[in-house]
């Protein structure tokens, strides 16, 4: 079985609206982990697609950079090939 996206399936296909750091993040003095006074960089909005996307930042005057999604391709693979004599990769046990 081959778990992926699937092409009907809106799920990892919305556009999102982020907002770009304002301030250098900073290591925090006990733990180590990056911290920031930047609270705008929190916030993620997701719409149905790009014109809706792009309406919403015009219309509330908010700079905007459109990124294409990345193309994925999938070979499907049988889990039986992992196991077989005419494979070409090493064993790796």
């Amino acid at each position: 079985m081959q778990s992926g996206r699937n092409a009907t399936v809106s799920r990892g296909h919305d556009w999102v609206l982020e907002f770009p750091r304002q301030t250098a993040a900073r290591p925090d003095r006990l733990m180590g982990w990056q911290s920031s006074s930047d609270t705008a960089r929190q916030v993620k909005m997701r719409f149905p697609d790009r014109e809706t996307a792009t309406a919403y930042a015009e219309s509330h005057n908010i700079a905007y950079q459109v990124s294409e999604p990345k193309l994925r391709r999938v070979k499907p693979r049988a889990y039986a090939d992992n196991f077989a004599f005419t494979r070409n990769g090493a064993w790796t046990h």
